[in-house]
């Protein structure tokens, strides 16, 4: 029988006071759907404050829950001011809890948000080569803790599914919060919206479209038993241009858009000199029906009529930030 997610199922969605986490709980309840916010935080989308590292919290969570959407994590921006066991706690740990207690309780889909990070070192290679054709057959190197925890805890995942038959789909998702780059240089160079206007041919994503994939995956996860899956805006570049991406990228976006220089122009606005990598997000297009609707093409077309090229949901949500501290050398220490 098709598993459909329906008004009367109750979806309980980890990391509520977050950007996705707000994300998803304003556009479940705005589809009528019933759904439970838990986060470490009290927020307006926060019912239930707690740890998912405390087990008899998460049991008592997941009462009358039948679908699970497991966006809560420490990030990348908190390699810098947490320790190593903070992120095996809640990242490997906290999702194991969740794992358990979901079996535990017969809930019928679980979506687990993991991110393009897990790739690590495999994004970046060696100077001179080709730019990195990312699909979901690339084995990861990650490269710090965060990494290692995210793809311990997608491990952690397809043994549930296997051993335990939990439907689980597994999300590797691109950048998708507003803040500025973590890079000096990049800050520098571009203003934020250009920098992540650039990112959406082949490294971001809007997080209405986050929002849509995770939607499908609770509706596709049985039929599935267990999808990995990379969540990025689609890519208008094909392989045959990885040569010339890693050394004349403009050159690559002027002869496939050739309107693009006279936008950026009028905005004091470039594309980046080279780019290393390339986000490939059509195996969700193909098996999970996913339909992004924010994308390079969609930008440049906003640029045209001077509107803004995020969507909606990414304006409402807006910037959360990291940490209570404010940092002087950029948005977060890097580590």
């Amino acid at each position: 029988m098709r598993f459909v997610v329906t008004t009367a199922m109750t979806i309980l969605v980890t990391g509520s006071a977050g950007h996705l986490g707000e994300a998803l709980l304003r556009s479940l309840r705005e589809a009528q759907r019933t759904a439970r916010g838990l986060d470490l935080n009290p927020s307006p989308f926060t019912d239930l404050v707690g740890s998912i590292r405390d087990r008899k919290f998460v049991r008592d969570a997941m009462t009358d829950i039948r679908a699970v959407i497991h966006a809560a994590t420490l990030h990348k921006p908190h390699v810098g001011t947490h320790s190593n066991q903070e992120f095996i706690d809640t990242n490997i740990g906290g999702t194991l809890v969740l794992l358990e207690e979901a079996v535990a309780a017969a809930v019928e889909a679980f979506v687990f948000t993991s991110t393009t990070s897990a790739f690590g070192s495999a994004l970046t290679p060696a100077p001179g080569q080709p730019a990195a054709w990312i699909t979901e057959d690339v084995a990861p190197v990650p490269r710090n803790i965060y990494g290692v925890s995210k793809f311990a805890a997608e491990s952690l995942c397809e043994l549930f599914a296997r051993r335990h038959d939990l439907p689980i789909v597994v999300f590797r998702v691109s950048r998708f919060f507003p803040e500025a780059d973590d890079d000096a240089e990049v800050r520098r160079r571009y203003e934020i919206a250009n920098a992540q206007a650039n990112e959406l041919s082949y490294r971001r994503v809007d997080i209405a479209d986050v929002v849509s994939a995770h939607v499908l995956a609770l509706e596709k996860a049985r039929a599935l038993g267990f999808g990995r899956y990379i969540i990025s805006a689609p890519t208008p570049f094909d392989r045959d241009e990885l040569v010339a991406l890693r050394h004349d990228a403009p050159k690559v976006v002027r002869r496939l858009f050739p309107e693009y220089e006279g936008l950026y122009k009028a905005r004091g606005w470039s594309f980046f000199p080279e780019i290393d990598r390339v986000y490939v997000s059509r195996r969700a297009v193909a098996e999970l029906g996913w339909s992004p609707k924010y994308d390079f093409r969609q930008m440049l077309d906003c640029l045209v009529t001077n509107r803004d090229f995020r969507s909606p949901l990414a304006r409402v949500v807006g910037s959360k930030g990291y940490h209570a501290t404010t940092f002087s050398d950029g948005p977060y220490p890097v580590r």
